[in-house]
């Protein structure tokens, strides 16, 4: 991805720079697919090169899609939908395919979701806690299949509230027994299990876009009540998440969002594997997904978003969050900074390419955390 984004500015600049070059070095398709100024709400449909890498993956490649569109080209209102797909391998032996759904009919009266995905994900397991330690890590073998989908009804002008519901199935193999994934007490459901699950949504949502917001705010909330099926059919419990993010036009060009989050399994067991877990592409970024896991997780950043013109902006973001168990503490919570990049592909809709670096805490004995990500849209 990386190569592919060098590619795309390198191009971009020389057509914008000089149109006639431009148009006669640069095939008519690539033209399209990246770089018109498409106004007329038509759909349109970008493949995208893999080739990125983060603190989980090592360097991971392959192939994606992005088709998207609206449902009402009279309503200027409507927001535009998409089918997102995409197939990756990476370096530490992980494979990736899945198929995402992002529905709006006209007007957004309704809004619906659907989600497919197998992922073969062999990680670094670290312990449950707020402040594990990377001599402890192991390497666990990871399956999982999962398949979700969302349907909200907008009930006023801003307010949707609906259902969600899907099934995951998770298996786990460690090579290596002996060490803290096979003699840590804290740790439940060791070799996996699959499971469904329901529950309520709402969402309070008066973003002006929903791809590249400049103003507006939205809160959303969902709660999953989980039945286990299969041979995990005495597992019961729930996850509840909150969110609520919040944009603001400073000037034409720059924009300042605020993003918090809240995450909490429910019940009277803790499956390693659905506890919460600090660091993503979205939230904390730079640090490793899943070396801090437990019952409970919070977390805020604000990034401050400047749009140089309309294919190039950059970003810089401040954050900070935690883990925990049952009591949350100030004292534990963990810093993350770092800034990006941003490549609009489809200027009409908002839609980009990021490339974020994020930094973390320094443990004691160890490097600073640190990721790069590269990914579609923005964080948050």
């Amino acid at each position: 991805m990386r190569k592919l984004l060098a590619f795309l500015i390198i191009i971009s600049i020389t057509a914008s720079f000089s149109p006639v070059f431009g148009q006669n070095i640069i095939p008519r398709f690539i033209r399209h697919m990246y770089f018109n100024k498409d106004t007329s709400k038509q759909s349109s449909f970008i493949i995208i090169p893999v080739l990125t890498s983060s603190p989980e993956t090592g360097i991971e490649a392959g192939g994606a899609g992005l088709f998207s569109f609206y449902t009402d080209t009279v309503h200027l209102d409507t927001r535009v939908s998409s089918i997102f797909g995409y197939a990756t391998a990476t370096t530490k032996g992980q494979t990736r395919t899945s198929l995402n759904i992002n529905y709006w009919t006209s007007e957004n009266k309704y809004h619906f979701t659907a989600y497919a995905g197998y992922t073969h994900f062999p990680f670094d397991f670290y312990g449950i806690g707020n402040n594990t330690a990377k001599a402890n890590s192991e390497h666990i073998d990871e399956k999982r299949y999962k398949l979700t989908f969302g349907a909200e009804k907008r009930v006023g002008s801003d307010f949707y509230i609906g259902i969600v519901g899907g099934d995951v199935n998770f298996k786990y193999k460690n090579n290596n027994p002996g060490g803290i994934f096979d003699t840590d007490p804290q740790i439940e459901n060791r070799t996996g299990g699959a499971f469904i699950y329901i529950g309520p949504s709402f969402n309070y949502d008066t973003r002006n876009n929903n791809t590249y917001t400049t103003k507006g705010m939205t809160v959303t909330a969902y709660f999953n009540a989980m039945q286990g099926i299969f041979g995990n059919n005495s597992y019961t419990g729930g996850f509840l998440n909150i969110e609520y993010a919040q944009f603001f036009a400073l000037n034409k060009q720059l924009v300042l969002g605020v993003d918090v989050q809240e995450q909490s399994l429910t019940g009277g067991r803790s499956p390693f594997y659905l506890l919460p877990a600090l660091g993503s592409d979205e939230m904390m970024r730079g640090y490793y997904n899943g070396r801090y896991r437990d019952r409970n997780f919070i977390a805020g950043q604000t990034e401050l978003r400047y749009r140089i013109n309309q294919r190039f902006g950059v970003v810089g973001f401040v954050g900070t969050g935690e883990v925990f168990h049952t009591m949350f503490s100030a004292a534990q919570l963990k810093p993350n900074y770092g800034g990006g990049a941003r490549y609009f592909f489809d200027i009409e809709k908002g839609l980009s390419v990021r490339l974020d670096y994020g930094v973390g805490q320094k443990p004691v004995g160890e490097q600073r955390e640190s990721g790069f990500y590269v990914g579609l849209g923005q964080a948050f």
